[in-house]
C-alpha cells in the first residue's frame, strides 16, 4: 500500500476536510498517476452531501482528473512513465458482459466501479477519487491525454465533455442539423462546444439573457431565453435534437415542442429530485422521444480526447486551490462559475 492524501467529505452536512488514506500498491496491469488537476462535477457535491442517497463516507470525490503517469505495473504496454494521462467517471467494470464487449463499459450489467463512491455502483468496496494527490487505476481504464498545453482545462473533458460528447455521437449530430442545447454550465458550455465543432447549427437555451454573449462566443448561432415565450415559439418544431443539460428539476414541455417530428430530447442533467412528469401529447403527437445518456465507454471518452485535440477544444474553467472546495461547492450552486472550476493539486501538497 502508499500513503496517500486528500479531502475528504465524513457525512453530509459537514465541509471537506484533509484526510489521509492508502492505495494499493501498482499491480502488473495498474497505472499510477500522479494527480496535476482534478475538475469538479456538481456530481461530486451530490455525493459529498447524501442527495442521491447513495453515499459510503469518508468520500473523497473527483473524478475529471489529469495527471502524470508515476509508476506502471510489469505488464503496462500503453503508458509509461512520464505520460500526460486522465482518468474519468469509472475504474473498473465487470469486463465480460455484453455492454462491456461492446465498449459500453458505463452500462455495465453488473456494475461499473465509479472513481468514487465505487461500492454504491456494484463493487465490493469503495473508492476514493481524484481530490487526492494520487491515484492507481487498471491500464485498461486509463486515457491517453494529447493535448499539449492548458492542460487544467483538459481535466472536465473527462466527464462534462464525455457526458456531452457521447450523446451527440450516439444521436449522429452534425452538419445540417438544427440542435438545441439547454442550459449554460458545466456541460452545456462544452455541448455547445463539441456540437458545434461536428458542424451543427447550435441554439442555445438559458433563463440568462447575460449569458448571451459567451454562448455565442463559445459557438452557438442562436441564443434563446427559455422564459420568454415568443422566443420559443419561434423555434416550435424545428430542431432535430436537444441535449438538456441542467441539473435542476424544471418542465420539459416547452423544449419537447420544440422538437421537430421524430426530434430526440436527451437528458444528461441528474437532479436530486425528478422532474415534473411531461405531457404526453407533446410526445405523441410528432413522434418525439426523451432518452437519457450517461457519461461514455473508454474508447468513446479516448475519441472524444481525441476530437477535442483535434479540433483545439478544452473546458472554460477557474482554478482553485483545494483548500476553497467547500466554497467553491457553494459557488457552484449559486452557478457563481464560468464553466467549471478545476483544483490545482499542487496546492494539496502546499496544504499538507
Amino acid at each position: 500500500m502508499s500513503n496517500a492524501i486528500g479531502y475528504a467529505a465524513h457525512d453530509p452536512s459537514s465541509p471537506l476536510v484533509p484526510y489521509a488514506f492508502s492505495r494499493r500498491d501498482v499491480g502488473p496491469h495498474d497505472v499510477q498517476i500522479e494527480i496535476l488537476y482534478c475538475g469538479v462535477c456538481h456530481s461530486d457535491l451530490h455525493t459529498a452531501r447524501n442527495e442521491w442517497n447513495n453515499t459510503l463516507y469518508p468520500s473523497v470525490p473527483g473524478h475529471e482528473i489529469v495527471g502524470r503517469v508515476s509508476a506502471v505495473g510489469s505488464a503496462v504496454s500503453a503508458f509509461k512513465v512520464g505520460d500526460v494521462a486522465g482518468v474519468g467517471c469509472l475504474v473498473d467494470s465487470c469486463r465480460h458482459c455484453a455492454s462491456c464487449g461492446e465498449g459500453l463499459e458505463q452500462y455495465c450489467e453488473n456494475g461499473f466501479i465509479g472513481t468514487y463512491n465505487g461500492s454504491a455502483f456494484g463493487g465490493s468496496e469503495n473508492t476514493l477519487g481524484g481530490y487526492s494527490d494520487h491515484i492507481v487505476v487498471n491500464e485498461q481504464y486509463v486515457l491517453r491525454v494529447s493535448h499539449t498545453e492548458n492542460l487544467a482545462a483538459v481535466a472536465p473533458l473527462l466527464c462534462a465533455g464525455i457526458t456531452t460528447y457521447s450523446p451527440l455521437r450516439q444521436w449522429n449530430v452534425g452538419p445540417g442539423q438544427k440542435v438545441g442545447v439547454v442550459g449554460l454550465g458545466g456541460l452545456g458550455h462544452m455541448a455547445v462546444k463539441i456540437a458545434a465543432a461536428m458542424g451543427a447549427h447550435v441554439v442555445l437555451f438559458t433563463t440568462s439573457p447575460d449569458k448571451t454573449e459567451d454562448a455565442l462566443r463559445l459557438g452557438a448561432a442562436e441564443v434563446v431565453v427559455s422564459k420568454d415565450k415568443a422566443q420559443m415559439a419561434a423555434h416550435a418544431n424545428s430542431l432535430d435534437f436537444i441535449l438538456n443539460t441542467v441539473a435542476a428539476p424544471h418542465s420539459l414541455d416547452p423544449f419537447i415542442a420544440l422538437l421537430k417530428r421524430d426530434g430526440t430530447m436527451t437528458l444528461v442533467g441528474a437532479p436530486a429530485s425528478p422532474h415534473p412528469s411531461p405531457s404526453v401529447f407533446g410526445l405523441i403527437f410528432k413522434r418525439r422521444r426523451i432518452a437519457g445518456s450517461l457519461i461514455g465507454g473508454i474508447q468513446e471518452t479516448q475519441d472524444m480526447l481525441d476530437f477535442c485535440a483535434q479540433h483545439g477544444i478544452v473546458a472554460d474553467i477557474e482554478i482553485i486551490d483545494i483548500r476553497d472546495i467547500n466554497q467553491a461547492y457553494e459557488r457552484m450552486l449559486r452557478s457563481d462559475v464560468k464553466y467549471r472550476f478545476v483544483i490545482d493539486m499542487a496546492s494539496l501538497k502546499a496544504d499538507a
